[in-house]
C-alpha cells in the first residue's frame, strides 16, 4: 500500500517513510506510527506521521 492516503494508515502499524534530510537520495526509514500529523484525508507525497522514536517524514509505503 502506498502512504498518500491517510485512511490506510493507523497508529501502531509499520511503515517506511522518507525523512526531511533525507528527500533527496529517497532514503527510507522503517519504524512504527506514533501519531498521525497530515490532517487532510490525502496528500500526494505521503501523510506525515511522527514514529515512536520521535522522527517525523512522510509515509511512501505501509510495510
Amino acid at each position: 500500500m502506498d502512504g498518500t492516503k491517510r485512511s490506510s494508515i493507523k497508529t501502531g502499524i509499520k511503515v517506511a517513510i522518507v525523512l526531511k534530510n533525507d528527500q533527496r537520495t529517497g532514503k527510507l526509514t522503517e519504524g512504527i506510527v506514533k501519531d498521525i500529523l497530515t490532517n487532510s484525508p490525502s496528500h500526494p507525497h505521503g501523510i506525515k506521521v511522527r514514529l515512536q522514536s520521535g522522527e517525523v517524514g512522510r509515509v511512501k509505503s505501509v510495510l
